[in-house]
């Protein structure tokens, strides 16, 4: 039978050898290809959290330069970053990101964005909305962090009217007693005048309809979202705890500018901090108490879609970000 199929294959082989050979279109008549796309996919990444889905929205990126990291030398900066193949110029493209829950009876954005604020790489939130499904007239419930403007001036339209006009802000009453309080405005430093009137113009219009709105202390916002103070990058930041069905997930704000640095080394300050040795010992507390409870963090400056765990690693910690794949309620 060996000897049979190799007389065979020989046979088959000649056969093909001696056959006119098939015309193959030459390298140069084939058509060029399509024109680059030069686009990214719409900036949404979505979880399910329990009962409840997460949906990451991409505002865009901005370049911070590392010098305005404090508390850590030159060389060490370096090193932590090229640890992280991250650049020190132009600066470490930093997202700026948002997330959107959808409860089943509410759906509710923590963070809006930068709108215009800082330039063309920002202001993709409206489009990611929309991108994953949604639109802002939908959304009935925006948790702001705190009153900076890359986390408050997406609230507006770029003719300044409420991109969100069925929605009620609502805000830490320390972060709005501060931005917001005139007097406190006209003491500032005139480099930080600025930053006062973007937070004072952002919720302008939600204050004059009654739909700007303040809370103090720790008591549920709503069913499954509860505000947990993380005072210190400014007077009333705040981080808001979304729980369901067994899981939870602290949508943290500014925890975390830079994490080639800051999760190994936690006791740098950035120069936004309104008061850092503050916010170095909340960053502290909320990483000692993220990596001990193995709990779903979600922050605004980790690359998208900023979602993840926090490993302790060292004397510090590590970011161990999602994983992409389904909706899957059982992790």
């Amino acid at each position: 039978m060996a000897h049979r199929l190799s007389t065979l294959t020989r046979a088959a082989l000649v056969a093909l050898a001696v056959a006119a050979p098939v015309a193959l279109p030459a390298a140069s008549a084939l058509a060029a290809p399509p024109a680059q796309q030069k686009t990214q996919v719409p900036g949404y990444y979505r979880m399910a959290l329990g009962a409840f889905e997460v949906t990451a929205l991409y505002d865009g990126y901005i370049d911070l330069a590392p010098t305005l990291l404090t508390g850590v030398s030159a060389g060490d900066l370096q090193s932590l970053l090229a640890r992280m193949f991250q650049e020190a110029t132009p600066g470490v493209q930093t997202a700026v990101n948002a997330f959107l829950v959808h409860t089943g009876s509410n759906l509710v954005l923590v963070d809006v964005g930068a709108a215009g604020a800082f330039g063309p790489t920002l202001g993709g939130l409206r489009a990611a909305i929309r991108a994953a499904g949604y639109e802002p007239a939908q959304i009935d419930t925006v948790l702001l962090t705190h009153l900076h403007a890359d986390h408050a001036a997406g609230l507006l339209t770029p003719d300044g009217k409420p991109l969100f006009p069925n929605a009620e802000v609502r805000a830490a009453k320390e972060e709005a007693d501060f931005w917001l309080d005139e007097a406190t405005a006209a003491k500032a430093p005139d480099g930080m005048k600025p930053f006062f009137k973007m937070a004072s113009d952002s919720v302008a219009p939600y204050r004059a309809a009654g739909r700007f709105k303040t809370f103090q202390g720790g008591a549920e916002l709503l069913p499954g979202i509860t505000p947990v103070a993380a005072f210190g990058h400014t007077p009333g930041h705040t981080g808001y705890l979304i729980a369901s069905g067994g899981k939870s997930l602290l949508a943290w704000g500014d925890i975390i500018h830079n994490h080639a640095v800051q999760f190994p080394r936690p006791e740098v300050a950035i120069e936004f901090d309104t008061d850092q040795p503050k916010a170095v010992a909340t960053r502290k507390a909320i990483l000692a108490d993220a990596a001990r409870d193995r709990l779903w963090v979600a922050g605004a400056h980790l690359p998208f879609p900023g979602i993840g765990h926090v490993r302790a690693e060292g004397n510090g910690y590590a970011w161990v970000p999602v994983e992409h794949g389904p909706l899957r309620a059982d992790r």
